[in-house]
């Protein structure tokens, strides 16, 4: 019996609870929606004619997922800042969004601090610290998320309160629909990643044990880009694995070239191609013809379908399966998915050597 069938597996190996988060992350995406929306918000938001989304790690890639809804729609220019400073190009029509879920990311605080010297109009996304502090020092508006989690565990709130920022300033069309058939989507992918759900049946389960022990490469186009971004970073965190990501139709003129060599890698990669019936019809050909290459350099790879009829329902959908497996991943590899002492000693010896 694989042990992901066993309840004492996620006894032992979960201490820290992180299947607490899964099982909340629809409600705690309809909170952070509706925290989001009921907002008050400065009038003179509403005239911004381009957006600064400001974050690093998990309290960055809601923004990345915004700007795609945001390019979806030919709207306005969303720029998601991963770095110290700001860009060049702010002045009194950019809103500039600092989300930091800690409110203690330096590179975040730097650009807090730097944005104070410019007419921007500016606002603090995050839980507490230092830039809640300073944000309320300064009069700027704070939309506090109240969700006690690691950062990439409250993505619930680093996504749905940017998307409710947006729609709330009419940044983006009305999203209600979206957002309701969302929560529909998310509570069907539960049932079927469910722990209790036996492997013969559960894709997240299916897919972990694919991942196990091999190289997890993810590919996505268009609007599940980032949710394979999302996939590499889980696998990357929860499960402590290596993995990596690309996107159609750029890999095309790449990274097939490469399938062949070293050959000793052929049996350790697994590919897994997030696919939605929206994308392009000439990439769908692509995903095509790609799994028949790979198939043929003798590398595993398997389609994994988006649901949903809207853009945000198809990428929410794969991120919630997503995360289910790279949860199962970690429990294969026999490791707590939320601690992150890598991520903690780097922080310390930055802090040490400033």
């Amino acid at each position: 019996m694989s042990i992901l069938e066993s309840p004492e597996t996620y006894r032992l190996l979960d201490q820290s609870g992180m299947i607490r988060h899964l099982l909340q992350f629809p409600e705690e995406c309809q909170r952070a929606w509706h925290n989001a929306t009921s907002f008050n918000y400065p009038r003179d938001y509403l005239k911004v004619d381009k957006v600064v989304i400001a974050g690093m790690g998990g309290s960055a890639i809601g923004g990345d997922f915004v700007r795609r809804l945001a390019m979806l729609e030919n709207t306005l220019p969303v720029w998601v800042h991963r770095d110290y400073g700001l860009p060049p190009f702010v002045d009194r029509n950019t809103l500039i969004i600092f989300s930091s879920y800690s409110g203690n990311t330096e590179e975040t605080l730097s650009c807090f601090n730097e944005s104070l010297r410019t007419q921007a109009k500016k606002m603090v996304l995050t839980s507490g610290g230092k830039l809640k502090s300073l944000a309320e020092k300064e009069r700027i508006p704070v939309l506090t998320i109240d969700y006690e989690a690691p950062p990439r565990a409250a993505f619930s709130h680093s996504f749905l309160s940017l998307l409710g920022i947006f729609h709330a300033l009419r940044l983006l069309q009305d999203k209600s629909a979206d957002v309701k058939e969302s929560l529909a989507i998310m509570k069907r992918v539960q049932e079927g990643a469910s722990d209790k759900t036996p492997l013969e049946s559960n894709l997240a389960k299916q897919l972990a044990a694919d991942f196990f022990g091999r190289l997890a490469v993810i590919y996505g186009a268009s609007l599940l880009s980032e949710v394979a971004f999302r996939w590499k970073t889980q696998v990357n965190e929860n499960s402590k694995s290596w993995a990596f990501h690309e996107v159609f139709p750029e890999l095309n003129h790449n990274a097939v070239v490469g399938y062949p060599l070293p050959s000793e890698i052929r049996d350790k990669v697994m590919v897994v191609m997030l696919h939605a019936p929206s994308l392009h019809p000439r990439i769908s050909v692509r995903y095509q013809v790609t799994s028949e290459i790979l198939t043929k350099a003798g590398i595993r790879n398997k389609r994994v379908e988006a649901i949903g009829r809207s853009a945000l329902a198809q990428m929410i959908g794969l991120v919630l399966l997503g995360d289910y497996v790279s949860y199962y991943l970690a429990m294969l590899n026999r490791t707590d998915p939320t601690p992150v002492a890598v991520i903690d000693t780097l922080k310390s010896r930055l802090a040490q050597m400033e």
